[in-house]
């Protein structure tokens, strides 16, 4: 996943489309955080009118705190992982200008948006801006996040899979029919990810077909935005694909980001098991982990900021016979540990910046370099006689 770059000094090049998405994204953050709040408000009403806020009360104030802190820390985990795998995708590239903190910032941009816009769809284009910030230059920083966004639905549905096959069983023991609407949800995230590598691979056959279909609606006037989708089809598959390809030129570095990706997945996965744990309930943690993962598929289904309807429902479907009455004060420790305390957490690190100049991987080199100098190399020589 090496990255095009025209200079090693960070120069600001941002598309004008770039730019214009970034602003809808602000934009979209800012009703996203007032439906949020309304939502909240919802939410207590609604305990309070079923008689649920007295039961609610009682089961927070009987919170083990020391879980709901190894909770965070599994979510430090989680983005920690994430820095790795922008990280892997420019340490090969000795001009890149992105620098840890550039890449910090990255993933806490995509934290943010993707958790205050609807379906996530503000993250990506708020990452490509930040991107260009650090220097990168449009097509270079698409590459990377067009990649790293491939991988991520690949390894959510990867993961999905490895966890659903020895859990099976008791998801349809456990759910009956019912689990067969998630099974569903989790065949669409494979059919995206094969969409999207179709997109990338094949982009003359896609907007082929994407052209005779858009002259197919256009004819019988199911359209007033041709323009709009004529350009979609026509540039915007051509530039996906040319910066999946772009980013995709080392397979290795590719399979080891994936790997890495599946690593960070377990680690949000995990979070509905220390939630059983903070109210001292008992779960089978690989039992939790699938259902973790159906969970995140369900919640990303629902077109509203944050999922919300899905991450509720899906909540108390998947996790409702575990927790029992603690239901309600449970999802909401899952909920802030996973979703609130991070969009929090991520505002100052999206100002993060590297000032350096020096790229990862010209850091490496002066490490190694540093490591390997004579006076070092002979005595780690000596020690190892003396061993």
């Amino acid at each position: 996943m090496s990255e095009q770059n025209t200079t090693s000094k960070p120069k600001l090049q941002v598309s004008n489309g770039s730019g214009g998405e970034s602003r809808e994204s602000v934009n979209s953050v800012r009703k996203s955080v007032f439906f949020l709040l309304i939502v909240g408000v919802v939410y207590f009403l609604y305990l309070l009118f079923s008689g649920q806020l007295g039961t609610f009360i009682n089961a927070l104030a009987g919170v083990d705190i020391r879980w709901v802190l190894f909770g965070g820390l599994c979510y430090v985990f989680y983005y920690s992982f994430g820095v790795l795998a922008y990280a892997i995708a420019v340490i090969g590239d000795p001009k890149s200008p992105l620098g840890i903190a550039d890449l910090m910032s990255v993933e806490a941009t995509g934290i943010f948006f993707s958790n205050l816009t609807p379906n996530g769809a503000g993250g990506a284009p708020a990452q490509i801006v930040r991107l260009t910030r650090s220097g990168l230059s449009a097509g270079a920083a698409g590459a990377l996040q067009y990649t790293r966004f491939i991988v991520y639905e690949a390894a959510e549905g990867i993961f999905a899979a490895l966890m659903l096959i020895p859990r099976l069983g008791y998801f349809v023991d456990t759910y009956g029919n019912i689990f067969f609407i998630g099974l569903f949800i989790f065949g669409f995230k494979i059919f995206e990810v094969g969409g999207l590598l179709l997109v990338c691979l094949f982009p003359n056959i896609v907007k082929k077909v994407g052209n005779a279909l858009l002259r197919l609606v256009a004819k019988h006037g199911m359209t007033k935005r041709y323009d709009h989708w004529n350009h979609l089809i026509n540039e915007q598959v051509e530039e996906f694909s040319d910066g999946f390809r772009a980013g995709a030129s080392n397979w290795k570095l590719m399979l080891w980001t994936l790997v890495v990706t599946m690593i960070q997945l377990s680690f949000q996965y995990t979070l509905p098991w220390v939630a059983l744990q903070a109210f001292g309930r008992p779960g089978d943690f690989l039992t939790c982990l699938a259902c973790g993962s159906m969970l995140e598929l369900l919640t990303s289904a629902v077109p509203l900021p944050g999922g919300t309807g899905g991450a509720e429902g899906g909540f108390a479907f998947l996790f409702g016979g575990m927790f029992g009455p603690t239901l309600s004060a449970g999802y909401v420790i899952w909920r802030m540990v996973q979703y609130i305390l991070p969009v929090l957490a991520s505002v100052p690190l999206m100002g993060l910046r590297t000032k350096s100049g020096y790229s990862l991987n010209s850091r490496i080199r002066r490490a190694r370099q540093k490591f390997n100098r004579p006076g070092r190399r002979h005595h780690r020589q000596d020690v190892r006689r003396r061993k």
